[in-house]
């Protein structure tokens, strides 16, 4: 799209450009997503509980090979419960106790065989987590650089068509504008889900899981713009 700008010598004519990146991604790495909760009487109690609860779980992790910060926490919260009881034929609430949740993830290099082993485990612990089961890939930060450089690609290319079917040709950037959109790098092939004990495990203490992930796509835009001028003759 052609605009007019002011520079330092007066309005110039000038181009503004949308690139579009886009990314195929292979998943690489595995992350499960672990949620502890559980009822108490007191505040002070869900509290300790909570604590508790996820000290096993780092236990329980510690044994399969994962170091004790490896459990990251994504939030933590302690929630009234209430009831509902009839007085003079008016419904009212009164409190009963407290919950904690406690959701933290964990994340690992893709291997089915070790998926198997870490999710057994975790049906089989007394603390019955509820979990969910995502694929991403471990340098983010590398893919992000690469997604961000195809959509100034793109924009140049599109520049460029723009400029000869116009009949003119492209100067210099005025300005770069990049959505900072944080890309999901993220497949989810499982919701939430809890396993029961001892289901379809095999004598290794695991389960036989053969999940192959399907490719991550993720796209973002920058838009750029050039100034313009007419070409020489």
């Amino acid at each position: 799209m052609a605009e007019k700008e002011k520079g330092r010598f007066g309005f110039l004519s000038t181009v503004k450009v949308t690139g579009t990146g886009m990314l195929r991604l292979t998943p690489d790495t595995t992350r499960i997503d672990i949620t502890l909760h559980g009822p108490e009487k007191e505040y002070a109690d869900a509290v300790r509980r909570s604590a508790e609860d996820t000290e096993a779980l780092k236990d329980l992790l510690e044994k399969l090979g994962f170091a004790r910060n490896e459990l990251k926490t994504l939030n933590f919260r302690v929630d009234p419960r209430y009831e509902s009881y009839q007085e003079n034929n008016i419904y009212r609430q009164r409190l009963t106790g407290y919950e904690f949740y406690h959701s933290m993830k964990i994340e690992f290099p893709s291997d089915n065989a070790f998926l198997g082993r870490v999710l057994y485990a975790l049906a089989n612990s007394r603390l019955t987590p509820e979990f969910s089961l995502s694929y991403t890939v471990k340098d983010k930060e590398a893919s992000k650089n690469k997604l961000i450089g195809a959509a100034v690609k793109d924009a140049k290319a599109k520049a460029k068509v723009l400029a000869k079917a116009s009949g003119v040709e492209l100067g210099h950037v005025l300005s770069i504008n990049y959505s900072m959109a944080e890309p999901d790098f993220v497949v989810r092939p499982m919701a939430k889900m809890m396993m029961a004990r001892n289901e379809s495990a095999d004598m290794a203490g695991g389960y036989n899981i053969d999940i192959e992930p399907e490719s991550i796509q993720v796209s973002d835009t920058v838009t750029i713009v050039w100034t313009i001028r007419q070409k020489e003759e």
